[in-house]
């Protein structure tokens, strides 16, 4: 449970931080929370020789309207997003899913940005961001790129950032009053979801819907989100949550069940954003 020994290097801005990603190459590991990558540095699941610290990069800590987008930065808390008033009143499925994601100690230190670019298919935030179609930005030696979220997680901790990349900005569409739903079962409080469901109506008319822990990354619901444009109702559509997955079989629960669970949370929060029920408490109740 003790990580091997690493370099630490601090740096105040985002060129700096891809001036040190570039003379350190793949032996470096950018460091925001730490919540993400931490622990399986502990595991030896990853033995950084040089961590590059951006907490303090200011430049990357905001919440703001910039068009028909809310840009946020990479460095944003968790707890910064719940509170953000931007956030609440133009795209509020975020601030929601940031207020349950682990518990306080984890809000006030994980970002955006170092969750999404962990690549966990058990996150809450990158969910969330799926279901809304977000873009991620990312920075590197040769400038800022925009990459689709759809594109970007490409398998079990795989992303689409290349070498010397770091996450700089997320972008989603202001969603406004707009409905939403986001429901997860999880076996105890603070832990991660065996699996969720976000939904959300989106500007153009369309749901996005989105599930964690039903395959190797975060995934869209894609059937289900064919079945609404098509006029199916939310049952019907719902039953399809499982299609085009793959869950694992482990302690927490099998396959079968999983794909229990994906039908049930997506009825749960497209009902939810359609307004015929309120938030239920999926997270502490057996499903």
């Amino acid at each position: 449970m003790i990580p091997s020994p690493f370099e630490y290097v601090r740096v105040s801005t985002v060129d700096e931080a891809v001036a040190a990603l570039a003379e350190h190459g793949e032996d470096a590991k950018v460091l925001a929370g730490g919540h993400s990558l931490l622990p399986i540095m502990k595991l030896r699941l990853a033995v950084p020789s040089v961590l590059i610290d951006i907490s303090g990069v200011q430049e990357l800590s905001y919440v703001r309207v910039e068009g028909d987008e809310v840009a946020i930065g990479a460095t944003t808390r968790h707890h910064e997003l719940e509170k953000s008033e931007v956030a609440q009143v133009e795209v509020p499925l975020l601030p929601h899913v940031a207020s349950r994601v682990g518990d306080r100690q984890v809000r006030h230190k994980g970002t955006l940005g170092g969750t999404v670019a962990h690549c966990d298919p058990a996150s809450d935030l990158p969910t969330a961001l799926l279901a809304l179609g977000a873009t991620v930005v990312v920075q590197g030696p040769s400038g800022r790129r925009s990459i689709p979220i759809t594109e970007f997680f490409l398998g079990f901790f795989e992303t689409a950032m290349a070498d010397g990349e770091l996450v700089v900005e997320l972008r989603v569409p202001r969603t406004g009053d707009g409905g939403w739903g986001y429901e997860k079962f999880t076996r105890r409080e603070n832990d991660w979801p065996i699996v969720a469901a976000a939904a959300v109506h989106l500007p153009d008319g369309s749901t996005g819907v989105a599930l964690a822990n039903m395959g190797g990354v975060v995934l869209r619901a894609s059937a289900v989100e064919a079945a609404l444009a098509e006029g199916k109702s939310i049952e019907e559509a719902a039953e399809l949550a499982a299609e085009g997955t793959s869950p694992s079989s482990d302690m927490h629960a099998d396959a079968e069940y999983r794909s229990h669970l994906a039908r049930l949370l997506t009825q749960r929060a497209l009902k939810v954003a359609s307004g015929e029920t309120g938030a239920s408490t999926a997270e502490s109740t057996a499903a």
